[in-house]
C-alpha cells in the first residue's frame, strides 16, 4: 500500500487543482497526494512528510509525526516564522528552472533600464519625440545583491549579454568573470559603482532593511534599482526619498511589504516607479512537480532528506 503524502497548499482553486494534477501524475509510482482536509486521523499520524504551499500552520501542527516539510515556494520566510524550531525540517523548492526564470526576468528587466524605457514611456505620455544618447551594456554597470542560486544565474546571464557585472553577498564568494564584493563596505563600494543593481538577497533578520537611506546615499547618481527579492529588503520610504530627491533614476518592484499592493500605495502613481504583481520568477508547476517527486522518491526509498533551511542562517 502506498505511504499517503498530506498537500497543504493555500492557493486559488484553479492553481490548487493544477497542483493537486501535476504532482499527483509525478507522485503515481511512489504515493498518494491527498488534500489536508480529506485525511483520516490515523493518516494525520502516519504522516513523515507533506507538501505545503505557504500553509496554515494549524494543519502542519495536526501531523504531529512529520520529518520535513517540502515547500513548493523559493521563499520560506513564512514557514520558519510560524513553524517552531523543534518541528519539521523545511525544504525549500530550489528548482533549476526557477534561477533560469528569474535570469530572464532579470536581464529583460535590465534592458528595460538600459534601453531608458520609462523615459521614453513618460515622453510619450507628454507627447515629446526626442531621442536619448545609448550606451553598450559593456559600458553599464550592473550589481547584483544576493548570489545564490538566482544571482549566480542572473549574473552569468547579465555577463553573457554583455553587461559589466559585480556581485555583493553577505560572506565572500567568488563567481567566474564576476568582481564580488562581501560585508558592509563591501555593499557600500558595490553600490557606488552600479548603474543598475539588482536585489535578489533571501529575506532574513540581516537583510531586513538592506536598503534603507545611507545605502542609497551610497548609490551612483541616477543608479536604478530592482527588487525581485522581498519587499521588507528596502526600506520604501527611504526609497521613495531617494527617487523624489532625483539621486535615483527608477526603481523596478515586483515584491512589497504587503502583497497584493495596497491601492492607496503612493507607488502605483509614482513616475519613477514600475510596478510589478510578484511575477519574476513564477514556480513552473511541471518541471517543480518532478523535482518533487525526485526528493520524495530518495527519503521514501532510502530515508535520505534533501537539503533543508539552516534556521540559523534563515535560508
Amino acid at each position: 500500500m502506498k505511504p499517503v503524502v498530506p498537500f497543504i497548499p493555500e492557493a486559488q482553486s484553479h492553481e490548487r487543482n493544477v497542483w493537486q494534477r501535476e504532482l499527483s501524475a509525478s507522485l503515481s509510482d511512489l504515493a498518494e497526494l491527498k488534500p489536508f482536509e480529506t485525511l483520516s486521523e490515523e493518516e494525520r499520524r502516519a504522516a513523515r512528510v507533506a507538501i505545503v504551499a505557504n500553509p496554515d500552520p494549524a494543519h502542519v501542527a495536526a501531523l504531529p509525526n512529520l520529518v520535513w516539510v517540502q515547500s513548493l515556494w523559493a521563499g520560506v520566510e513564512r514557514l520558519m516564522s510560524e513553524l517552531p524550531e523543534d518541528g519539521p525540517l523545511i525544504v525549500r523548492l530550489a528548482d533549476p528552472q526557477m534561477a533560469e526564470t528569474m535570469s530572464e526576468a532579470v536581464l529583460a528587466w535590465t534592458l528595460y533600464l538600459h534601453r531608458d524605457m520609462p523615459r521614453y514611456m513618460l515622453q510619450q505620455r507628454q507627447g515629446i519625440w526626442q531621442e536619448h544618447f545609448l550606451k553598450t551594456p559593456a559600458e553599464r554597470t550592473v550589481g547584483v545583491l544576493g548570489l545564490g542560486n538566482l544571482g549566480n544565474a542572473s549574473a552569468q546571464r547579465l555577463k553573457a549579454n554583455g553587461f559589466t557585472v559585480t556581485g555583493w553577498s553577505r560572506s565572500e564568494k567568488t563567481l567566474d568573470g564576476v568582481r564580488c564584493f562581501h560585508g558592509p563596505d563591501g555593499l557600500k563600494q558595490l553600490l557606488g559603482e552600479a548603474d543598475i543593481v539588482v536585489v535578489l538577497v533571501p529575506l532574513t533578520d540581516e537583510t531586513l532593511g538592506l536598503l534603507g537611506e545611507d545605502e542609497f546615499k551610497a548609490c551612483k547618481q541616477d543608479a536604478a534599482i530592482i527588487n525581485f527579492a522581498r519587499g521588507p529588503v528596502i526600506e520604501t520610504g527611504a526609497l521613495l526619498g531617494a527617487l523624489d530627491a532625483g539621486h535615483l533614476s527608477h526603481a523596478v518592484l515586483d515584491v512589497f511589504d504587503r502583497e497584493p499592493l495596497p491601492s492607496d500605495s503612493p507607488l502605483w502613481h509614482h513616475e519613477k516607479v514600475t510596478v510589478l504583481p510578484h511575477i519574476s520568477a513564477p514556480t513552473i508547476i511541471s518541471t517543480a512537480s518532478r523535482l518533487v517527486a525526485r526528493n520524495l522518491k530518495a527519503f521514501l526509498e532510502a530515508g535520505t532528506i534533501p537539503d533543508h533551511v539552516d534556521r540559523k542562517r534563515g535560508y
